[in-house]
Protein backbone atom coordinates (compact mmCIF):
# COMPACT_ATOMS: atom_id res chain seq x y z
CA UNK A 1 0.00 0.00 0.00
CA UNK A 2 2.84 2.43 0.80
CA UNK A 3 4.22 1.65 -2.47
CA UNK A 4 1.25 2.19 -4.15
CA UNK A 5 0.76 5.49 -2.51
CA UNK A 6 4.44 6.82 -3.21
CA UNK A 7 4.09 6.34 -6.78
CA UNK A 8 0.60 7.89 -7.24
CA UNK A 9 2.64 11.10 -5.29
CA UNK A 10 5.13 10.77 -7.76
CA UNK A 11 2.70 10.75 -10.85
CA UNK A 12 1.08 13.70 -9.74
CA UNK A 13 4.23 15.64 -8.94
CA UNK A 14 5.10 14.90 -12.58
CA UNK A 15 1.90 16.13 -13.89
CA UNK A 16 1.28 18.88 -11.87
CA UNK A 17 4.85 20.29 -13.36
CA UNK A 18 3.97 19.33 -16.87
CA UNK A 19 2.72 21.11 -19.50
CA UNK A 20 -0.19 22.14 -21.85
CA UNK A 21 -1.38 22.22 -25.60
CA UNK A 22 -2.73 25.65 -25.09
CA UNK A 23 -1.05 28.46 -27.28
CA UNK A 24 1.48 30.07 -25.93
CA UNK A 25 0.48 33.73 -25.03
CA UNK A 26 1.53 37.05 -25.97
CA UNK A 27 0.83 40.21 -25.56
CA UNK A 28 -1.22 41.81 -28.37
CA UNK A 29 0.25 45.00 -29.13
CA UNK A 30 -1.76 47.75 -28.27
CA UNK A 31 -4.10 49.02 -31.24
CA UNK A 32 -3.76 52.96 -30.15
CA UNK A 33 -1.06 55.49 -30.55
CA UNK A 34 2.49 55.61 -28.50
CA UNK A 35 1.58 58.91 -27.05
CA UNK A 36 -1.75 60.84 -26.01
CA UNK A 37 -2.87 63.48 -28.49
CA UNK A 38 -1.55 66.68 -29.25
CA UNK A 39 -2.90 69.87 -29.83
CA UNK A 40 -4.38 73.40 -28.49
CA UNK A 41 -7.04 71.33 -26.66
CA UNK A 42 -4.31 69.43 -24.96
CA UNK A 43 -2.28 72.06 -23.27
CA UNK A 44 0.61 70.30 -20.99
CA UNK A 45 -0.76 66.47 -21.63
CA UNK A 46 2.94 65.55 -22.62
CA UNK A 47 4.63 68.13 -19.45
CA UNK A 48 5.29 64.80 -17.27
CA UNK A 49 7.95 62.58 -18.21
CA UNK A 50 7.70 60.98 -14.77
CA UNK A 51 5.62 57.48 -13.74
CA UNK A 52 1.87 59.06 -14.22
CA UNK A 53 0.82 59.86 -9.97
CA UNK A 54 -2.46 57.95 -10.68
CA UNK A 55 -0.90 54.39 -10.60
CA UNK A 56 0.30 54.85 -7.05
CA UNK A 57 -1.77 57.82 -5.55
CA UNK A 58 -4.16 56.34 -3.20
CA UNK A 59 -7.76 58.02 -3.19
CA UNK A 60 -7.16 59.55 0.48
CA UNK A 61 -3.91 61.80 -1.10
CA UNK A 62 -6.14 62.33 -3.88
CA UNK A 63 -9.50 63.68 -2.47
CA UNK A 64 -7.82 66.23 0.25
CA UNK A 65 -11.27 67.26 1.67
CA UNK A 66 -12.02 65.45 5.04
CA UNK A 67 -15.40 65.63 4.81
CA UNK A 68 -15.60 63.83 1.21
CA UNK A 69 -12.63 61.16 2.96
CA UNK A 70 -15.33 60.45 5.24
CA UNK A 71 -18.26 59.74 2.63
CA UNK A 72 -16.10 57.45 0.47
CA UNK A 73 -14.75 55.30 3.52
CA UNK A 74 -18.44 55.21 4.32
CA UNK A 75 -19.52 53.87 0.56
CA UNK A 76 -16.54 51.65 0.45
CA UNK A 77 -17.46 49.70 3.83
CA UNK A 78 -21.59 50.20 2.88
CA UNK A 79 -21.89 50.28 -0.81
CA UNK A 80 -23.72 46.92 -1.63
CA UNK A 81 -22.53 47.13 -5.57
CA UNK A 82 -19.15 46.71 -3.77
CA UNK A 83 -19.87 44.01 -1.53
CA UNK A 84 -21.11 42.10 -4.18
CA UNK A 85 -18.14 42.23 -6.34
CA UNK A 86 -16.18 41.40 -3.02
CA UNK A 87 -18.41 38.13 -3.27
CA UNK A 88 -17.96 37.92 -6.19
CA UNK A 89 -14.18 37.26 -5.90
CA UNK A 90 -14.55 35.10 -3.01
CA UNK A 91 -16.60 32.61 -5.48
CA UNK A 92 -14.12 32.93 -8.15
CA UNK A 93 -11.11 31.74 -5.81
CA UNK A 94 -13.22 28.97 -4.36
CA UNK A 95 -13.81 28.14 -8.40
CA UNK A 96 -10.53 28.29 -9.18
CA UNK A 97 -9.93 26.01 -5.94
CA UNK A 98 -12.38 23.36 -6.84
CA UNK A 99 -10.72 23.33 -10.81
CA UNK A 100 -7.36 22.96 -9.59
CA UNK A 101 -8.53 20.04 -7.14
CA UNK A 102 -9.31 18.03 -10.17
CA UNK A 103 -5.63 17.60 -11.00
CA UNK A 104 -5.48 15.82 -7.12
CA UNK A 105 -6.86 12.33 -7.04
CA UNK A 106 -9.45 12.40 -4.63
CA UNK A 107 -8.81 9.46 -1.79
CA UNK A 108 -11.70 8.28 0.10
CA UNK A 109 -11.29 5.52 2.87
CA UNK A 110 -14.31 2.72 3.02
CA UNK A 111 -15.46 -0.46 4.94
CA UNK A 112 -17.95 -2.97 4.18
CA UNK A 113 -19.26 -6.01 5.12
CA UNK A 114 -21.26 -8.52 3.74
CA UNK A 115 -22.62 -12.11 4.77
CA UNK A 116 -24.19 -14.78 2.07
CA UNK A 117 -26.38 -18.38 2.99
CA UNK A 118 -26.08 -20.73 0.38
CA UNK A 119 -28.73 -23.34 0.73
CA UNK A 120 -28.05 -27.13 0.53
CA UNK A 121 -29.46 -27.63 -2.71
CA UNK A 122 -27.03 -25.19 -4.32
CA UNK A 123 -23.96 -26.01 -1.94
CA UNK A 124 -21.09 -27.53 -3.58
CA UNK A 125 -20.67 -29.55 -0.46
CA UNK A 126 -24.11 -30.39 0.01
CA UNK A 127 -24.86 -28.21 3.32
CA UNK A 128 -26.03 -25.17 3.99
CA UNK A 129 -23.23 -22.51 3.78
CA UNK A 130 -23.35 -19.22 5.35
CA UNK A 131 -20.03 -17.10 4.39
CA UNK A 132 -19.07 -13.62 5.64
CA UNK A 133 -16.75 -11.08 4.47
CA UNK A 134 -15.35 -7.49 5.81
CA UNK A 135 -12.87 -5.19 4.66
CA UNK A 136 -11.53 -2.03 5.01
CA UNK A 137 -9.74 0.11 2.27
CA UNK A 138 -7.92 3.23 1.16
CA UNK A 139 -8.80 4.28 -2.26
CA UNK A 140 -8.89 6.02 -5.31
CA UNK A 141 -11.80 6.21 -8.13
CA UNK A 142 -11.51 7.33 -11.52
CA UNK A 143 -9.05 9.56 -11.29
CA UNK A 144 -7.83 10.97 -14.52
CA UNK A 145 -3.86 11.03 -14.97
CA UNK A 146 -3.16 14.56 -17.21
CA UNK A 147 -0.69 13.48 -19.55
CA UNK A 148 -2.12 16.15 -22.01
CA UNK A 149 -3.05 18.91 -19.74
CA UNK A 150 -6.70 18.99 -20.20
CA UNK A 151 -7.05 19.26 -16.38
CA UNK A 152 -4.45 22.01 -16.13
CA UNK A 153 -5.83 24.00 -19.10
CA UNK A 154 -9.02 24.40 -17.34
CA UNK A 155 -6.82 25.24 -14.10
CA UNK A 156 -5.75 27.99 -15.59
CA UNK A 157 -8.77 29.27 -17.19
CA UNK A 158 -10.33 29.06 -13.47
CA UNK A 159 -7.07 31.61 -12.33
CA UNK A 160 -7.49 33.93 -14.95
CA UNK A 161 -11.41 33.92 -14.69
CA UNK A 162 -10.35 34.85 -10.91
CA UNK A 163 -7.98 37.32 -11.67
CA UNK A 164 -10.32 39.06 -14.04
CA UNK A 165 -13.02 39.17 -11.62
CA UNK A 166 -10.00 40.59 -9.05
CA UNK A 167 -9.73 43.10 -11.11
CA UNK A 168 -13.64 43.84 -11.98
CA UNK A 169 -13.84 44.41 -8.02
CA UNK A 170 -10.47 46.99 -8.32
CA UNK A 171 -12.69 48.56 -11.43
CA UNK A 172 -15.78 48.54 -9.19
CA UNK A 173 -14.13 50.41 -6.04
CA UNK A 174 -12.37 52.78 -8.39
CA UNK A 175 -15.86 53.56 -10.19
CA UNK A 176 -17.30 53.86 -6.81
CA UNK A 177 -14.62 56.39 -5.56
CA UNK A 178 -15.24 58.72 -8.71
CA UNK A 179 -19.32 58.30 -8.70
CA UNK A 180 -18.99 59.23 -4.53
CA UNK A 181 -17.05 62.41 -5.17
CA UNK A 182 -18.66 63.13 -8.45
CA UNK A 183 -22.23 62.83 -6.54
CA UNK A 184 -20.54 65.14 -4.05
CA UNK A 185 -19.73 68.03 -5.88
CA UNK A 186 -22.91 67.95 -8.22
CA UNK A 187 -24.67 68.58 -4.88
CA UNK A 188 -22.17 71.45 -3.70
CA UNK A 189 -22.86 72.78 -7.63
CA UNK A 190 -26.46 72.44 -7.01
CA UNK A 191 -26.32 73.90 -3.68
CA UNK A 192 -24.32 76.95 -4.84
CA UNK A 193 -27.13 77.15 -7.38
CA UNK A 194 -30.08 76.90 -5.12
CA UNK A 195 -28.51 80.10 -2.93
CA UNK A 196 -28.06 82.00 -6.24
CA UNK A 197 -31.81 81.47 -6.93
CA UNK A 198 -32.71 82.40 -3.14
CA UNK A 199 -30.61 85.69 -3.57
CA UNK A 200 -32.28 86.85 -6.92
CA UNK A 201 -35.70 85.87 -5.77
CA UNK A 202 -35.16 88.30 -2.86
CA UNK A 203 -33.20 91.17 -4.82
CA UNK A 204 -35.86 90.58 -7.46
CA UNK A 205 -38.89 90.46 -5.01
CA UNK A 206 -36.83 93.98 -3.35
CA UNK A 207 -37.23 95.27 -6.14
CA UNK A 208 -40.77 94.33 -7.45
CA UNK A 209 -42.26 96.30 -4.21
CA UNK A 210 -40.10 98.85 -5.38
CA UNK A 211 -42.04 99.46 -8.75
CA UNK A 212 -45.30 98.40 -7.32
CA UNK A 213 -45.27 101.35 -4.93
CA UNK A 214 -43.85 103.36 -7.43
CA UNK A 215 -46.66 102.38 -10.00
CA UNK A 216 -49.82 102.62 -7.10
CA UNK A 217 -48.19 106.10 -6.88
CA UNK A 218 -48.82 106.81 -10.47
CA UNK A 219 -45.02 107.36 -11.45
CA UNK A 220 -44.20 104.09 -13.30
CA UNK A 221 -46.26 102.46 -15.85
CA UNK A 222 -48.17 98.84 -15.49
CA UNK A 223 -45.84 97.36 -17.72
CA UNK A 224 -42.79 97.81 -15.32
CA UNK A 225 -44.66 96.25 -13.03
CA UNK A 226 -45.62 93.19 -14.83
CA UNK A 227 -41.73 92.99 -16.10
CA UNK A 228 -40.67 92.56 -12.62
CA UNK A 229 -43.03 90.28 -11.02
CA UNK A 230 -42.06 87.87 -14.73
CA UNK A 231 -38.19 87.85 -12.87
CA UNK A 232 -39.97 87.52 -9.38
CA UNK A 233 -41.75 84.14 -10.95
CA UNK A 234 -38.23 83.04 -12.59
CA UNK A 235 -36.63 83.03 -9.89
CA UNK A 236 -39.26 81.04 -8.05
CA UNK A 237 -39.47 78.96 -10.53
CA UNK A 238 -35.56 78.09 -9.93
CA UNK A 239 -35.66 78.01 -6.34
CA UNK A 240 -38.24 75.04 -6.88
CA UNK A 241 -36.39 73.81 -9.27
CA UNK A 242 -32.73 73.52 -7.21
CA UNK A 243 -34.45 72.74 -4.38
CA UNK A 244 -35.73 69.47 -5.94
CA UNK A 245 -32.32 69.05 -7.46
CA UNK A 246 -30.72 69.12 -4.09
CA UNK A 247 -32.67 66.67 -2.56
CA UNK A 248 -32.23 63.89 -5.95
CA UNK A 249 -28.45 64.60 -5.01
CA UNK A 250 -28.41 64.00 -1.07
CA UNK A 251 -30.72 60.59 -2.19
CA UNK A 252 -28.03 59.72 -4.71
CA UNK A 253 -25.10 60.07 -2.46
CA UNK A 254 -26.62 58.30 0.20
CA UNK A 255 -27.42 55.32 -1.54
CA UNK A 256 -23.40 55.45 -3.17
CA UNK A 257 -22.68 55.41 0.47
CA UNK A 258 -24.66 52.75 1.49
CA UNK A 259 -26.19 54.54 4.18
CA UNK A 260 -27.55 57.84 5.09
CA UNK A 261 -24.67 60.80 5.05
CA UNK A 262 -24.78 62.75 8.22
CA UNK A 263 -25.26 66.88 7.26
CA UNK A 264 -22.35 67.91 8.43
CA UNK A 265 -20.38 66.19 5.81
CA UNK A 266 -22.20 67.49 3.01
CA UNK A 267 -20.76 70.54 1.18
CA UNK A 268 -22.57 73.89 1.33
CA UNK A 269 -21.41 74.59 -1.88
CA UNK A 270 -18.15 74.31 -4.30
CA UNK A 271 -16.15 76.84 -2.61
CA UNK A 272 -16.24 74.75 0.40
CA UNK A 273 -14.58 71.91 -1.26
CA UNK A 274 -11.13 71.30 -0.91
CA UNK A 275 -8.93 71.50 -4.13
CA UNK A 276 -7.90 67.69 -5.30
CA UNK A 277 -4.03 67.13 -5.70
CA UNK A 278 -2.78 67.31 -9.38
CA UNK A 279 -2.20 64.12 -11.84
CA UNK A 280 -0.66 63.63 -15.11
CA UNK A 281 -0.55 60.76 -17.18
CA UNK A 282 2.69 60.54 -18.18
CA UNK A 283 4.54 60.87 -21.74
CA UNK A 284 3.46 57.09 -23.21
CA UNK A 285 0.33 55.93 -23.54
CA UNK A 286 1.38 52.34 -21.80
CA UNK A 287 0.18 53.27 -18.82
CA UNK A 288 -3.66 52.24 -19.80
CA UNK A 289 -2.34 48.65 -19.74
CA UNK A 290 -1.97 48.91 -15.63
CA UNK A 291 -6.00 49.77 -15.71
CA UNK A 292 -8.08 47.18 -13.89
CA UNK A 293 -10.54 46.91 -16.88
CA UNK A 294 -7.68 46.02 -18.85
CA UNK A 295 -6.23 43.72 -17.09
CA UNK A 296 -9.55 41.97 -16.35
CA UNK A 297 -9.86 41.93 -20.27
CA UNK A 298 -6.39 40.72 -20.56
CA UNK A 299 -7.34 38.15 -17.94
CA UNK A 300 -10.48 36.91 -20.05
CA UNK A 301 -8.57 36.66 -22.91
CA UNK A 302 -5.51 34.72 -21.26
CA UNK A 303 -8.75 32.53 -20.02
CA UNK A 304 -9.74 31.58 -23.52
CA UNK A 305 -6.35 31.21 -24.42
CA UNK A 306 -6.34 28.35 -21.94
CA UNK A 307 -9.46 27.04 -23.06
CA UNK A 308 -8.13 25.98 -26.15
CA UNK A 309 -5.94 23.91 -24.53
CA UNK A 310 -7.97 22.47 -23.22
CA UNK A 311 -9.92 21.98 -26.30
CA UNK A 312 -6.97 20.48 -28.30
CA UNK A 313 -6.75 17.70 -25.23
CA UNK A 314 -9.87 16.19 -25.69
CA UNK A 315 -9.21 15.01 -28.84
CA UNK A 316 -6.57 13.35 -27.16
CA UNK A 317 -6.90 9.87 -25.43
CA UNK A 318 -8.11 10.05 -21.31
CA UNK A 319 -6.64 8.06 -18.86
CA UNK A 320 -8.02 7.25 -15.48
CA UNK A 321 -6.97 5.03 -12.31
CA UNK A 322 -9.04 3.25 -10.06
CA UNK A 323 -6.99 2.06 -6.95
CA UNK A 324 -7.23 0.50 -3.31
CA UNK A 325 -5.23 -0.73 -0.97
CA UNK A 326 -6.57 -1.99 2.73
CA UNK A 327 -7.20 -5.53 4.51
CA UNK A 328 -10.29 -7.97 4.23
CA UNK A 329 -11.38 -11.19 6.15
CA UNK A 330 -14.32 -13.32 6.44
CA UNK A 331 -14.14 -12.32 10.06
CA UNK A 332 -13.98 -9.21 11.88
CA UNK A 333 -11.79 -9.71 14.68
CA UNK A 334 -9.36 -10.60 11.65
CA UNK A 335 -9.32 -7.46 9.28
CA UNK A 336 -6.17 -6.40 10.88
CA UNK A 337 -4.31 -10.07 11.31
CA UNK A 338 -1.33 -11.02 9.52
CA UNK A 339 -1.68 -11.79 6.11
CA UNK A 340 -4.78 -10.03 5.80
CA UNK A 341 -3.72 -7.49 2.92
CA UNK A 342 -5.70 -7.05 -0.38
CA UNK A 343 -5.26 -4.33 -3.28
CA UNK A 344 -6.78 -3.57 -6.45
CA UNK A 345 -6.50 -1.57 -9.29
CA UNK A 346 -8.25 -0.98 -12.58
CA UNK A 347 -6.60 1.47 -15.91
CA UNK A 348 -8.83 3.17 -18.44
CA UNK A 349 -7.82 4.49 -21.78
CA UNK A 350 -10.86 6.26 -23.79
CA UNK A 351 -9.43 7.57 -27.06
CA UNK A 352 -11.87 9.24 -29.35
CA UNK A 353 -12.14 7.76 -32.66
CA UNK A 354 -15.10 9.79 -34.38
CA UNK A 355 -16.31 12.94 -32.37
CA UNK A 356 -17.47 15.84 -34.64
CA UNK A 357 -18.49 17.58 -30.95
CA UNK A 358 -15.03 17.74 -29.90
CA UNK A 359 -13.41 19.16 -33.50
CA UNK A 360 -16.63 21.69 -33.39
CA UNK A 361 -15.89 22.90 -29.55
CA UNK A 362 -12.15 23.64 -30.68
CA UNK A 363 -13.39 25.59 -33.26
CA UNK A 364 -15.76 27.45 -30.93
CA UNK A 365 -13.15 28.24 -28.03
CA UNK A 366 -10.47 29.53 -30.96
CA UNK A 367 -13.25 31.95 -32.16
CA UNK A 368 -14.18 32.98 -28.73
CA UNK A 369 -10.04 33.89 -28.00
CA UNK A 370 -11.14 36.35 -30.80
CA UNK A 371 -13.66 37.74 -29.59
CA UNK A 372 -11.68 38.04 -26.45
CA UNK A 373 -9.28 39.52 -28.16
CA UNK A 374 -11.19 42.15 -29.76
CA UNK A 375 -12.91 42.67 -26.33
CA UNK A 376 -9.01 43.47 -24.97
CA UNK A 377 -8.15 45.89 -27.98
CA UNK A 378 -11.46 47.91 -27.32
CA UNK A 379 -11.46 48.12 -23.29
CA UNK A 380 -7.63 49.39 -24.35
CA UNK A 381 -9.33 52.29 -26.97
CA UNK A 382 -11.93 52.82 -25.29
CA UNK A 383 -9.47 53.72 -22.05
CA UNK A 384 -7.00 56.10 -24.63
CA UNK A 385 -10.25 57.88 -25.63
CA UNK A 386 -11.30 58.36 -22.25
CA UNK A 387 -7.74 59.98 -21.20
CA UNK A 388 -7.70 62.03 -24.40
CA UNK A 389 -10.90 63.42 -23.48
CA UNK A 390 -10.45 64.11 -19.43
CA UNK A 391 -7.00 65.68 -21.32
CA UNK A 392 -9.26 67.61 -23.72
CA UNK A 393 -11.15 68.99 -20.97
CA UNK A 394 -8.37 69.67 -18.26
CA UNK A 395 -6.16 71.65 -21.27
CA UNK A 396 -9.34 74.17 -21.61
CA UNK A 397 -11.14 74.52 -18.55
CA UNK A 398 -8.85 76.71 -17.38
CA UNK A 399 -9.45 79.56 -20.30
CA UNK A 400 -12.80 79.06 -20.22
CA UNK A 401 -13.01 79.61 -16.29
CA UNK A 402 -11.25 82.49 -16.39
CA UNK A 403 -13.28 83.84 -19.83
CA UNK A 404 -16.16 83.41 -18.01
CA UNK A 405 -15.81 85.07 -14.84
CA UNK A 406 -14.33 87.79 -16.91
CA UNK A 407 -17.46 87.76 -18.58
CA UNK A 408 -19.52 87.36 -15.70
CA UNK A 409 -18.37 90.59 -14.12
CA UNK A 410 -18.80 92.33 -17.32
CA UNK A 411 -22.18 91.37 -17.09
CA UNK A 412 -22.29 92.25 -13.14
CA UNK A 413 -21.17 95.99 -14.23
CA UNK A 414 -23.53 96.07 -17.04
CA UNK A 415 -26.63 95.38 -15.03
CA UNK A 416 -25.37 98.19 -12.01
CA UNK A 417 -25.10 100.59 -14.96
CA UNK A 418 -28.60 99.62 -16.73
CA UNK A 419 -29.99 99.92 -12.71
CA UNK A 420 -28.16 103.12 -12.05
CA UNK A 421 -29.95 105.12 -15.79
CA UNK A 422 -32.94 103.21 -15.10
CA UNK A 423 -33.15 105.01 -11.63
CA UNK A 424 -32.19 108.09 -13.29
CA UNK A 425 -35.22 108.07 -15.91
CA UNK A 426 -32.67 107.49 -18.98
CA UNK A 427 -33.34 103.86 -19.72
CA UNK A 428 -36.45 101.46 -19.93
CA UNK A 429 -37.00 98.87 -17.24
CA UNK A 430 -36.41 96.49 -20.18
CA UNK A 431 -32.48 96.54 -19.97
CA UNK A 432 -32.31 96.22 -16.63
CA UNK A 433 -34.44 92.81 -16.59
CA UNK A 434 -31.93 91.83 -19.58
CA UNK A 435 -28.85 92.90 -18.32
CA UNK A 436 -30.23 91.13 -15.04
CA UNK A 437 -30.97 88.14 -16.85
CA UNK A 438 -27.49 87.84 -18.49
CA UNK A 439 -25.95 88.21 -15.02
CA UNK A 440 -27.66 85.53 -13.47
CA UNK A 441 -27.25 82.98 -16.31
CA UNK A 442 -23.59 84.17 -16.55
CA UNK A 443 -23.69 83.47 -12.66
CA UNK A 444 -24.98 79.74 -13.11
CA UNK A 445 -22.16 79.03 -16.27
CA UNK A 446 -19.69 80.00 -13.44
CA UNK A 447 -20.93 77.71 -11.33
CA UNK A 448 -21.10 74.98 -14.16
CA UNK A 449 -17.42 75.69 -15.36
CA UNK A 450 -15.84 74.92 -11.67
CA UNK A 451 -18.20 72.30 -11.58
CA UNK A 452 -16.80 71.16 -14.77
CA UNK A 453 -12.83 71.69 -14.08
CA UNK A 454 -13.01 69.59 -10.32
CA UNK A 455 -15.15 66.87 -12.35
CA UNK A 456 -12.59 66.33 -14.72
CA UNK A 457 -10.25 65.92 -12.04
CA UNK A 458 -12.35 63.27 -10.78
CA UNK A 459 -12.45 61.88 -14.16
CA UNK A 460 -8.70 61.45 -15.12
CA UNK A 461 -8.38 60.52 -11.40
CA UNK A 462 -10.34 57.74 -12.84
CA UNK A 463 -9.50 56.69 -15.83
CA UNK A 464 -5.56 56.41 -15.11
CA UNK A 465 -6.71 53.32 -13.09
CA UNK A 466 -7.34 55.47 -9.65
CA UNK A 467 -5.43 54.18 -6.42
CA UNK A 468 -6.17 51.94 -3.54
Amino acid sequence: MTRIMRSLLSITAVLLAGCTLAPKYTRPEAPVPGNWPSGPAYKDAQAAHDAPAATVLAWREFFTDERLQKVIETALNSNRDLRTAALNVERARALYGIQRAELLPTVNAAGNASAQRVPTDLSSNGAATTSRQYGVNLGIASWEIDFFGRIRSLKDKALEEYLATAQARHSAQILLVSGVANAYLTLAADRENLRLAQDTLENQRSAYDLIRRRYEAGILSELDTRQAQTRVDAARVDVALFSRLTAQDENALNLLAGSPVPGELLPPDLSAVSPFRGISPGMSSDVLLRRPDILQAESLLKAANANIGAARAALFPRISLTAAAGTASSELSGLFRSGSGAWNYSSQVVSPIFDARAWSALEAVKVEREIALAQYEKAIQSAFREVADALAVRGTVDEQLVAQTSFADAVAETYRLSNARYTKGIDSFLGVLDAQRSLYAAQQGLISIRLAKLANQVQLYAVLGGGA
